[in-house]
Order: structure tokens, then C-alpha cells, then sequence
């Protein structure tokens, strides 16, 4: 072949590897496009320079580190690439018609240090876990040097442990799927439960973010006051994660709020007999904090019933917004005043155009927390600043 066809071969498949699929990173390429840089962007981006500056204030090198993205949430994946200030890595991954999962890296890995992010959510839950676990097989099999899976919402969580006979559990079996595909490290968001991390054995490490830091200040925002302000927990196990919100809140931001929480009795998976509540509401503003909203069952009920023992306003947290079902309906109906919710999962379109709920980006957290663990400082400092 000569020089001038190898040219030509390059050109095409640099090319190829702008899109993912029949149109995934045609899309990312179209989403970063349309991004216009304001004033408040350039902001960022200047803050950004402190955490890829090293101590003695030079700007930390990232040649040896890599950025890929599935199909799942391109629109955060985009993000934190531009925190990073580097490119999303080239691929294909397409569909075949038997509903396979195609996919081909289109440059060298080699050596490289690879993060994947990947989050195995809804719609599609295991096409992406399947996706996920294919990116890793393929960057193995290309000799990458260290493979870090970025998952900020980890799939079948809720499976963690045995209720009852006969019955898998899903969150550990993911675990073990992604250790045999050769993943290195792995970086969640607010696991559904901490002991997940022990899934994994003691050689594949995995940080738990907590998705709660990008959300404080935003309700911090909202004139809370200490005397009539109420940190909430919908059920009985959330209670630790209430409290730790609760801590935040009054640490950074100076509102000493009180806890409440609510035990639910459920007749079974997303229904719900009966609410109790443990604490006073009457004339405070409450925050309800939970890890995720699926059908927002329990979540509206349990405003229902914050109302109804007298709170003044009732707001909820939930760093993954799944939106499922009647979701997006029971919160426009229900005595909620605002939903927040991170962008570990898409919002459908129906979740958008709902006037009550917000969501916020991690993207920087995320990119920050790639930062620290590519050149091996503490990832628990970022949440105690």
C-alpha cells in the first residue's frame, strides 16, 4: 500500500471515530458544539486551573490519561472532559440488528491510564452495564496500563443483600462482572448502600462520592433558617445520610437545622401502606434527602404527610433522579415546592419541562475526583473542605 492510500486510511479512520454508533458521538460532537462559553463558564474554567496545578503551582500533565465515554449520559460525560480540558476519547460502539453491542476504539491505548464513564442507568439498564463491561473488555484487551470504570449511577444497587430465599444478589454478581472484565478502580455516587464497595475485592478499589456537596449550596440559597429548618429522612435506613446532610449544611453554611425522619411500612417493592413520623414539622421548612427517586412514591407520600403535621415548605434532595413511571406527575401534583437532583442520570422530557424539579451538575466533582485519583492524592479531601 502506498504512502498516500495509508493517508488516506488514517483520515477515514479518525474520521469513523467521531461517532458512536449510528449517531452517539455525532451527538457529542453536535452537544459541544452548541455550548456557548459565557462569563460564568470562563469563570469555572479559570477555577478548574487550581485542582490541574500541582503545589509549587504548575499545571499538572494529563498525556498519560485518557477519557472515554459510553452512550449512557453524553451530556456528562462532555462536561467533565471540558473540566478536564481534554477531548473525549474516539470510538465506535453501534447496535447491531440482533441487538448486540459493537465496539472499536479508534486510537492507541496502550500504556494509557483509561477512565470510562459509564453510568449503568435507565433506560437501557443492561445494554449500558453491557456496555460498561465491553469498554473495559476492549481497553484490557488493548493493553491499557490502569482502567478506572466512572459509574455515578451504579445499576442494580438496590439488589444488595437476601430478603428471601431463592434470590440473586445483583449489586455483588456486578461487582465480580466488572473485576473479571479487568476494570482497576472504580468511582460511584452515592451507592444506594456503602457495604457495596465490598463487593469488590481488596485490589480493585472504589470510591463512593457524595453527590450532596453540589447541592448545599444551592438550598443554602434558599433563606433557611436554624430555628425552623428540618433535615428529613423518608425511611428509617436513610437516617445516616439525612444526619450527614444535615452535618454539611451547618458546617459550610451555618444553618443548624433538626432531624425528623419517617418510617414507611410497604406492602411491597413501590407500595406503600402506612407513614410514621418521628420528630416536629409544624411551621418549619423541611428538606426530605434520599440517595434516589424512582416512582416517587414514597417521596410524595411522605411530603403528604409533612404537610400534613404542619411544615411550611417542603423541599427534597436525591442525588439520582430516575424519573420512572408516574413519577414526573406524582411531583407535579403533590405539596412538594422544588425537587433537586443531580445529573448522574438523563432527565427525560417529561422531567424537564416539570417546573418542580431542578437539576444540578457534578461534572466538577467528578472531574476533580479523576484528578486526584490520576495522580494519586486524597479523594476524601474533597469533601472535607
Amino acid at each position: 500500500m502506498s504512502m498516500k492510500s495509508i493517508g488516506k486510511s488514517r483520515m477515514a479512520l479518525g474520521m469513523a471515530g467521531l461517532c458512536v454508533g449510528a449517531s452517539a458521538l455525532t451527538y457529542h460532537q453536535t452537544y459541544a458544539q452548541q455550548q456557548t462559553e459565557s462569563d460564568e463558564e470562563k469563570s469555572e474554567s479559570e477555577s478548574i486551573q487550581v485542582f490541574l496545578s500541582s503545589e509549587d503551582g504548575s499545571p499538572m500533565d494529563l498525556s498519560s490519561m485518557k477519557v472515554f465515554s459510553g452512550t449512557a449520559n453524553l451530556p456528562l460525560s462532555t462536561e467533565i472532559a471540558k473540566h478536564l480540558g481534554v477531548d473525549l476519547g474516539k470510538l465506535q460502539i453501534k447496535t447491531y440488528a440482533d441487538g448486540e453491542i459493537g465496539i472499536n476504539v479508534h486510537e492507541n491505548v496502550r500504556g494509557k491510564d483509561i477512565y470510562i464513564i459509564q453510568p449503568t442507568c435507565p433506560p437501557g439498564v443492561n445494554d449500558n452495564l453491557m456496555e460498561l463491561i465491553l469498554l473495559v473488555s476492549t481497553m484490557r484487551r488493548a493493553s491499557a496500563r490502569k482502567i478506572t470504570a466512572v459509574i455515578p449511577y451504579f445499576g442494580y444497587a438496590r439488589q444488595d443483600r437476601k430478603m428471601q430465599s431463592r434470590v440473586p444478589i445483583s449489586a455483588a454478581d456486578v461487582c465480580r462482572l466488572l473485576e473479571a472484565m479487568g476494570v482497576d478502580r472504580v468511582v460511584a455516587v452515592d451507592l444506594h448502600c456503602g457495604q457495596i464497595q465490598g463487593f469488590f475485592g481488596p485490589r480493585t478499589p472504589c470510591d463512593n462520592l457524595e453527590g450532596s456537596v453540589v447541592a448545599l449550596p444551592h438550598f443554602a440559597g434558599l433563606d433557611l433558617k436554624s430555628e425552623n429548618t428540618i433535615v428529613a429522612s423518608p425511611d428509617a435506613g436513610g437516617v445516616h445520610r439525612a444526619k450527614h446532610f444535615r452535618d454539611r449544611l451547618k458546617k459550610h453554611h451555618g444553618v443548624d437545622a433538626g432531624l425528623a425522619m419517617i418510617i414507611k411500612q410497604r406492602l411491597r417493592a413501590n407500595a406503600i401502606e402506612r407513614m410514621d413520623l418521628v420528630g416536629n414539622v409544624e411551621g418549619c421548612d423541611v428538606i426530605l434527602v434520599d440517595d434516589m427517586i424512582d416512582t416517587a412514591g414514597t417521596l410524595t407520600k411522605a411530603a403528604s404527610e409533612l404537610h400534613a403535621r404542619g411544615a411550611r415548605r417542603v423541599y427534597a434532595y436525591a442525588t439520582h433522579g430516575l424519573f420512572n413511571g408516574p413519577a414526573v406527575s406524582r411531583i407535579q401534583s403533590s405539596d412538594i415546592d422544588q425537587v433537586v437532583v443531580c445529573d448522574t442520570v438523563p432527565l427525560s422530557t417529561n422531567a424537564k419541562q416539570c417546573d418542580k424539579i431542578k437539576q444540578i451538575s457534578i461534572g466538577k466533582l467528578l472531574s476533580e475526583a479523576i484528578v486526584r485519583i490520576h495522580f494519586k492524592q486524597s479523594v476524601s479531601a474533597l469533601f472535607s473542605k
